[in-house]
């Protein structure tokens, strides 16, 4: 997940509800054909589609809705854009069995401190993170009286958000957790340090809950 300052064309011209569409869509897609194994002709590939569009694709979404929030509230103009390109090569690339998401950007204009432009950065994989909480505290109270299809749609949840939340802390090129890192040292050694403990610790204590590795 990326955020960008205002793009050459203006975002807020574009329809904001169908960019977040095509992003929930092509994310679910891109999920759905990864643990299908690319058998999308497969009985379960509808059913792993709309537990993909519920975990990954809200994931994804809330995630970029969480940039979007947070530049406002500090007085940015804001505003999602797709990356069709992004998406296809996401789903092409599902097919070889690899993860790839970049839905697209939040594009804001508008003048930011390091320490506004830090927090922007960090509402998103702290909403994975979140997410990703609730999805364990369900699973591991539910999978023994909740239906199969629910429960495993649970665990997909807390897999796809964990993964996420720790993925955007990496200190790398334009991913969130480079912008937090540039803000505030500390800040993103939490942030990191909560992530990897999301995705890597809690499946240790909890044997049920599904690991990243």
């Amino acid at each position: 997940m990326q955020l960008f300052n205002s793009p050459g064309d203006n975002p807020a011209a574009r329809n904001e509800t169908l960019e977040f569409a095509k992003a929930w869509i092509g994310t679910a897609l891109a999920f759905a054909v990864l643990f299908s194994g690319g058998r999308i002709a497969s009985p379960q590939f509808v059913t792993l589609l709309i537990l993909a569009a519920l975990t990954a694709g809200v994931g994804v979404i809330l995630h970029e809705v969480a940039h979007r929030v947070v530049a406002r509230h500090f007085g940015a103009t804001a505003h999602f854009v797709a990356n069709d390109g992004m998406l296809i090569l996401s789903i092409a690339i599902a097919f070889a069995g690899f993860l790839f998401a970049a839905p697209g950007a939040v594009w804001h204009s508008g003048w930011l401190t390091k320490r506004q432009s830090g927090l922007v950065a960090a509402a998103g994989p702290v909403t994975n993170m979140v997410l990703a909480l609730i999805f364990a505290v369900l699973f591991i109270t539910l999978q023994s009286t909740a239906p199969a299809l629910v429960v495993s749609g649970l665990r997909m949840g807390f897999l796809i958000n964990a993964l996420l939340g720790v993925f955007n802390m990496l200190p790398l090129g334009p991913i969130d957790g480079a912008k937090i890192l540039n803000w505030n040292v500390g800040a993103f050694g939490v942030l990191f340090a909560i992530g990897a403990g999301i995705a890597f610790g809690l499946p240790r204590v909890f044997n049920e809950l599904p690991t990243i590795f």
